[in-house]
C-alpha cells in the first residue's frame, strides 16, 4: 500500500489503524472526506459539536496564556460558556504541579523511522534543560479514564518516544534520555486526578519495536478494502458510519452506555481551525 508523500504516522492515524484498519484506509491512505454526524441522530450544532467547540477552544486558551497573553484578557472571553469557564478556572486554580520553567507550548516533533515520519504534537513541554522534559497533554473528556486504557493509547506511546528521539531540538542539540522524560495527563474535570507515566530505556526499545512492526503492518497491506472493527461503539463515534454501512447496526444496539474509556469528547484538536482571542 501506498500512502501520500506528505504522510507522517502519528497517535492518531495509529490510534485509527489499531481501532479500525477500514477508518485508517479511509481517512488516509485514499482521503475520503465524509462528513456524517458523530452520533447517530445528531445534526450539526448538537451536543457533540458543542462540547468539540470548547474543548478546543480550552486548548487554545491555555496555549494562548502559555505565551504570555494576560489572564484578565482570556478570562473575559468564556462567559457564556459554563464548561470552558469551569475548566479554566480550574486551571487557572489547579494546574499541573512541579513542573520545570522553562515551557514551550504548541511543539511539533518529528522523527524519522522505518523510512517513514513519525509526528507528534504536544499540548505542553517543560523543560529543565539537561535533566528531565516533563510533556503535559490537556483532556477535558467529560469522564476519567483507567490508568490501563491510558498506558494502551498510542498517545502514551508516541509521545514519549518522539520526545527522546527528536526532543534534542527543545535543548540546543542534546538529546533526552528516557528516563528524562515524563508524561502527564491532566483533566479539566477531574484536576486532582494527574496522570503520570514515567519512561525508560526499556519501555523506549520496546515502544520502537511496537512501532517498526505496525507500520511494515500498515504498509504491507494490500489495496482491497481493509476490515471493519468488530466494535460498534468505534462506529457510533465515526464519520464513516454510513459510508461503512454501519448505522443500522449501531441504530439497533440499546442499551449500552460509552465507557470512560470511550468517551467520544477526548480527541485530538486541530487548533488552526480556531480563531485567535482578540484583544
Amino acid at each position: 500500500m501506498t500512502l501520500p508523500s506528505h504522510f507522517g504516522f502519528s497517535q492518531a492515524s495509529l490510534q485509527d489503524y489499531t481501532d479500525c484498519p477500514r477508518r485508517f484506509q479511509l481517512r488516509y491512505a485514499l482521503g475520503v472526506q465524509w462528513p456524517a454526524a458523530r452520533e447517530a441522530g445528531d445534526e450539526p450544532g448538537t451536543e457533540w459539536e458543542r462540547r468539540a467547540q470548547d474543548g478546543a477552544a480550552f486548548h487554545h486558551l491555555v496555549h494562548q496564556h502559555a505565551i504570555g497573553i494576560p489572564t484578565k484578557v482570556l478570562s473575559a472571553t468564556v462567559q457564556g460558556r459554563p464548561d470552558l469557564a469551569r475548566w479554566w478556572h480550574t486551571y487557572l486554580s489547579s494546574p499541573p504541579q512541579n513542573l520545570p520553567a522553562m515551557r514551550r507550548s504548541e511543539v511539533y516533533l518529528s522523527a524519522s523511522i522505518s523510512d517513514s515520519r513519525l509526528t507528534a504534537r504536544y499540548d505542553l513541554v517543560a523543560i529543565e534543560p539537561g535533566q528531565r522534559a516533563v510533556i503535559v497533554d490537556w483532556k477535558t473528556s467529560h469522564k476519567l479514564p483507567r490508568r490501563a486504557w491510558l498506558e494502551k493509547r498510542w498517545q502514551t506511546l508516541v509521545y514519549r518516544y518522539v520526545l527522546v528521539e527528536a526532543g534534542n531540538q527543545l535543548q540546543k542539540g542534546s538529546p533526552f534520555a528516557p528516563a528524562q522524560v515524563d508524561l502527564v495527563y491532566w483533566f479539566a474535570n477531574y484536576p486532582g486526578q494527574v496522570a503520570h507515566f514515567p519512561y525508560d530505556a526499556e519501555q523506549h526499545g520496546a515502544a520502537r519495536e511496537t512501532l517498526v512492526s505496525t507500520i511494515a503492518e500498515i504498509l504491507g497491506k494490500e489495496d482491497e478494502a481493509w476490515s471493519l472493527t468488530e466494535d460498534l461503539q468505534i462506529c457510533r463515534y465515526c464519520v464513516y458510519r454510513t459510508l461503512c454501512g454501519r448505522e443500522k447496526a449501531v441504530e439497533a444496539e440499546t442499551g449500552f452506555e460509552t465507557d470512560a474509556e470511550e468517551d467520544p469528547f477526548d480527541f485530538e484538536l486541530d487548533l488552526q481551525q480556531i480563531a485567535e482571542v482578540e484583544f
